[in-house]
């Protein structure tokens, strides 16, 4: 299954299942993807702006990082220059290992083929045209990696504003991301970049072991299972836990170079690889591109840009000593990328834990603001996990002066968590979106031959059921039916089965 694009005066999305669907259905079933498929709604909405166009959003998103480092900068009472918090190490690394065309082919086959409006050409026909541009492209690489330095051109950025959810008003500028789209040439560099600083980070053990962004072999449910695991054992010791899901504001647009160059020497990096590094932070543009038209490039100070490869990486060494920070006042974190999840256990009798607690609340929020990161205390939550005899705590947690309200259920990562930990609330919700995805594919199957039926339940209905499920292991009975009650439906769905036969020889025949 696929997208393609038709180009026409309203660009509209159509699928392609390898199928053959008569023209007089075609309206039927375009109608019925539009219907279930969100992707479809977020982009027809990034097609119709405002009518301000892209010089609105160019404002906002320059603004906004403005405005955030202009507050951060008011409220600082310690000269950012000394903030260095990680233990100077000797050199360790300060030269790249230059690539061979065997490994330069093997990136180009594994980078996805996302074309930017800077480049010259698509670049699909760049990698189906490889073969004769491997040796110009191992020149250049092996140019940059041996003199330490990013070439302009790889470092001008096309924002598209992604709408944050289909719920929000596409006509405000708020309610958009800004998405970096960065030319394909400067991809398959960072993907090199990438690749061995990866390998810096295994040897040396640098990261922090709470931290489950972008890193291989983590993942939001490897964060998940952490977290309620830890959650499940204080309720087991009769322990009373605090659990603060802190939000930060532009977290990959406020980044401050100078602290970020001076982490990356800290951990062991120096010569032709520092140098590097801090060529490809700085001197970087970007511009928002509506339409045909886009506004006039402004530079860029600070921040790494999002959908860059080597960003997520860049973030994590960034955000390293915001867990030892946590740790040292006995709390613990579960971190993926800018999601901060701080918990802090204690006796349901104890005086002393509120003070310990706000302590360390206090020095998260002095780190943020040292570091040019800010809380979103209006998106931070906090949520109580205990026995139902000890929900009567009469206290707030206080973060950077302001008290946050104890909530019923919070959201973390995509996952429901209440006080009991029954998640009964995240099982509840997944059904029902599930149900009402399979309601819609109904319609779509008369058109559909079951193979290309199978595919888009998977897609859209089962993949729900595969999110971070390792949480649903121990749940009773009771509350796991509603999830097979998901799975008998869509078997039938797809096998045509009636309402009466058993389901068992159906997830049989469905693997």
């Amino acid at each position: 299954m696929r997208f393609s694009k038709k180009e026409s005066h309203q660009p509209f999305y159509i699928f392609d299942f390898k199928c053959r669907i008569s023209h007089a259905t075609q309206s039927t079933v375009k109608k019925r993807l539009h219907d279930i498929c969100p992707l479809l709604r977020d982009e027809t909405n990034i097609q119709i702006y405002p009518e301000s166009g892209q010089n609105s959003y160019f404002c906002h998103f320059a603004g906004k990082v403005a405005q955030i480092r202009r507050e951060l900068d008011s409220s600082l009472t310690v000269v950012p220059a000394e903030v260095t918090e990680v233990p100077v190490c000797p050199i360790l690394w300060d030269s790249f290992r230059l690539v061979l065309p065997d490994d330069v082919e093997g990136i180009l086959g594994s980078v996805m083929a996302t074309t930017c409006a800077l480049d010259p050409c698509p670049s699909w026909l760049v990698k189906l045209a490889k073969d004769g541009l491997l040796d110009w492209f191992v020149a250049i690489i092996n140019a940059s990696l041996g003199q330490g330095s990013v070439p302009s051109c790889f470092k001008q950025a096309v924002v598209k504003p992604l709408l944050k959810k289909t719920s929000l008003d596409p006509s405000v500028c708020n309610n958009y991301r800004p998405i970096s789209n960065l030319p394909f040439l400067g991809k398959v560099l960072e993907r090199v970049v990438a690749t061995q600083l990866q390998e810096f980070l295994d040897d040396t053990d640098f990261l922090d072991r709470s931290q489950s962004g972008f890193r291989p072999g983590y993942s939001t449910e490897m964060a998940l299972v952490a977290l309620v695991d830890d959650l499940r054992r204080e309720l087991d010791r009769g322990s009373v836990t605090l659990l603060v899901l802190l939000d930060i504001s532009a977290a990959f647009n406020t980044i401050d170079h100078g602290i970020l160059l001076g982490r990356l020497s800290g951990m062991g990096l120096d010569g032709t690889v520092l140098l590097w590094l801090q060529s490809f932070l700085e001197g970087r543009s970007q511009m928002v591109k509506l339409g045909d038209t886009c506004s006039d490039p402004w530079p860029l100070t600070c921040g790494v840009p999002q959908g860059s490869i080597l960003s997520p990486m860049l973030f994590n060494i960034y955000m390293k000593p915001l867990g030892e920070v946590i740790r040292s006042f006995g709390g613990r974190c579960h971190l993926y990328a800018d999601d901060t999840q701080i918990h802090y256990s204690f006796p349901s009798d104890s005086k002393e834990a509120p003070q310990m607690l706000n302590q360390c609340l206090a020095a998260v929020a002095d780190w943020m603001r040292r570091n040019k990161l800010r809380i979103n205390r209006d998106k931070t939550e906090a949520l109580l996990v205990s026995r139902s005899s000890d929900r009567g705590i009469g206290w707030q947690p206080v973060l950077d002066g302001v008290a946050l309200p104890l909530k019923s259920q919070v959201r973390s990562l995509g996952v429901l968590l209440d006080s009991a930990l029954t998640l009964e609330a995240q099982v509840s919700a997944v059904a029902r979106r599930a149900f009402a995805q399979l309601k819609l594919v109904r319609q779509l199957r008369p058109y559909l031959v079951k193979s290309d039926l199978t595919t888009v339940v998977h897609a859209l209905v089962t993949s729900r059921l595969d999110y971070c499920n390792a949480l649903y292991v121990g749940l009773p009975l009771k509350t796991a039916r509603k999830l097979q009650l998901v799975q008998r439906s869509a078997a039938r769905l797809i096998t045509g089965a009636s309402y009466r036969e058993r389901s068992t020889p159906l997830f049989k025949e469905l693997h």
